[in-house]
């Protein structure tokens, strides 16, 4: 049996912008019916927050979008590298600290920036390949998620924007991943799968009217 591919998406407290992204990112795995295939989960740089659920304004953004989550704020560990195939970082400065973090260079590459997939890169890579890997002179900051936890709902409304973009390039990337391992034929199945029902407590399906 393939071990399952594995994300974790990466901000600083785990309170905001990456329990949203592996929200998004579970529903579309759930609509592509990769779900079973891929193992989504998050995590902040620094551990403020840990054992703390998400920022009610995540909460409420996410329900307005018609996603549901259930998440406990942790720290990313370096130990955990060797278990990912990717880590998302959500802003440059968390690709940095990630990157500084990881124990060999095969995990540094591990790291990509969320809005990468949002370029057109996932359409430019070859087979097999995962875009997203950005060099030390692309982190300007223009592929940021922002931080919205000092404003108001509107910021977190556009982080969300920007995550269901991304995620459908990632989307397409993790698609090219599977299929190179020979586990997924290479288009989508075309219809809904739901989330595991194994996994209440870090659930992301997307409801539908």
């Amino acid at each position: 049996m393939n071990a399952p591919f594995r994300i974790c998406f990466v901000c600083t407290g785990n309170i905001c912008r990456s329990p949203m992204a592996e929200s998004v990112f579970r529903a579309h795995l759930a609509e592509d019916g990769l779900d079973g295939l891929v193992e989504v989960d998050s995590a902040g740089t620094g551990g403020w927050h840990e054992g703390d659920g998400a920022d009610p304004r995540t909460v409420a953004v996410l329900r307005a979008g018609g996603y549901t989550h259930a998440h406990t704020a942790r720290q990313f560990r370096a130990s955990w590298f060797d278990r990912l195939d990717l880590v998302i970082a959500l802003d440059s400065g968390h690709l940095r600290a990630l990157r500084s973090l990881a124990p060999t260079e095969q995990d540094a590459a591990k790291v990509r920036l969320l809005r990468s997939y949002a370029t057109g890169a996932a359409a430019d890579a070859g087979p097999g390949e995962l875009p997203g890997l950005i060099s030390g002179s692309d982190l300007t900051g223009d592929l940021d998620v922002p931080d919205p936890y000092y404003g108001g709902f509107a910021g977190f409304e556009e982080c969300l924007e920007m995550i269901e973009t991304a995620s459908e390039g990632l989307l397409a990337s993790v698609r090219t991943a599977l299929t190179a391992r020979a586990v997924v034929p290479a288009r989508a199945p075309g219809h809904d799968v739901p989330c595991d029902p194994r996994d209440p407590q870090r659930s992301g399906t997307k409801e539908r009217a």
